[in-house]
């Protein structure tokens, strides 16, 4: 039997003043027989679907006669012990089967739904190019079908509360009671020079800081001022030249100047692979810790999947959740 386009209307698009209708004509579809449906197209026969769903053949056919009063075609052709498709059902398998896993992508109940998705993680450009290499490996040996978004953090609070955003991994401390988190690693500040670098051809003592100027690494969002403080208890502000939050320009500027440089160890173990630069030992910066923490929002928990990846997160950076 030929599809009847012209009562395509029953299902197509619709504009947005026409959504009431589209309204009405959804109630009038129970989603039991879509699934129903689907049951009959996939195993081929009403027995055989009666088997897959737990119902009785009579109560499919039934079923199948209601979705026969939404649409203008008969659906399915009896053929021998089962059933055939009419060209008809087949044009509506491609979108009902699309749209029951979208709803099944979109609920997630169980958290095993092996549906793509995007999980998204905020993080700084610093804090960013040291944990998603950690991150993504062993996000995608888990759960192959998730999808991984970095973006930038603007407003911890709001992202996460009105879950703009998944996940946060920041090194400032936040505080609203509907925010978790765990502790990934601590970092900590070192002084670093370019090879060849005066500094590097004798022991360096904390008498010398005054000796030379400095190009800093600052660190983005909220925690800039108590970062700044804790630089300036040990250096002079007019020892510090050039500050920026770019980690390839300060990393650039060390590599070819005199300025000695202060960044987390972190990024150093990153960028020394890549750039001409060497780290002097200076007890006194060292002793400056830094909590690199993943924030998420504590009804995420309540996600099954989410949860599997931030439990996944934490044992990557050996964090106990």
């Amino acid at each position: 039997m030929e599809y009847d386009y012209q009562s395509a209307h029953l299902i197509s698009p619709h504009s947005e003043k026409d959504s009431p209708q589209i309204f009405h004509t959804l109630r009038a579809i129970d989603l039991n027989l879509l699934t129903i449906f689907e049951a009959v197209y996939i195993h081929k026969g009403i027995v055989n679907a009666a088997r897959i769903l737990n119902l009785t053949p009579s109560a499919i056919s039934q079923s199948i006669k209601k979705l026969r009063t939404v649409f203008p075609d008969p659906l399915f052709i009896r053929r021998g012990q089962g059933v055939v498709p009419t060209s008809y059902a087949t044009h509506l398998h491609e979108y009902i089967s699309q749209g029951l896993e979208s709803i099944l992508g979109a609920l997630d109940l169980t958290g095993i739904y092996d549906k793509q998705r995007t999980i998204t993680i905020g993080t700084s450009p610093t804090v960013g190019a040291v944990v998603m290499p950690t991150i993504y490996p062993i996000i995608k040996e888990k759960f192959p079908h998730l999808l991984l978004r970095n973006i930038p953090v603007t407003d911890v609070d709001s992202q996460l509360s009105q879950f703009q955003t998944d996940l946060i991994i920041d090194s400032h401390s936040y505080t609203p009671r509907a925010l978790n988190y765990q502790v990934l690693y601590r970092d900590r500040l070192v002084l670093v020079a370019r090879n060849g670098h005066p500094a590097l051809q004798i022991p360096f003592s904390l008498d010398m800081l005054d000796h030379y100027r400095y190009t800093l690494l600052m660190v983005e969002g909220a925690a800039h001022t108590e970062f700044r403080n804790r630089i300036q208890a040990i250096l002079a502000e007019q020892q510090i030249s050039v500050s920026s939050y770019n980690l390839v320009t300060i990393t650039a500027l060390i590599s070819s100047s005199d300025l000695l440089g202060i960044m987390p160890e972190s990024c150093y173990n990153l960028l020394s692979r890549c750039w001409p630069i060497r780290r002097l030992d200076v007890p006194l910066i060292e002793e400056e810790p830094m909590d690199i923490s993943l924030y998420y929002n504590s009804h995420s928990l309540l996600d099954p999947t989410l949860g599997n990846v931030i439990e996944t997160i934490c044992q990557a950076f050996g964090a106990a959740k």
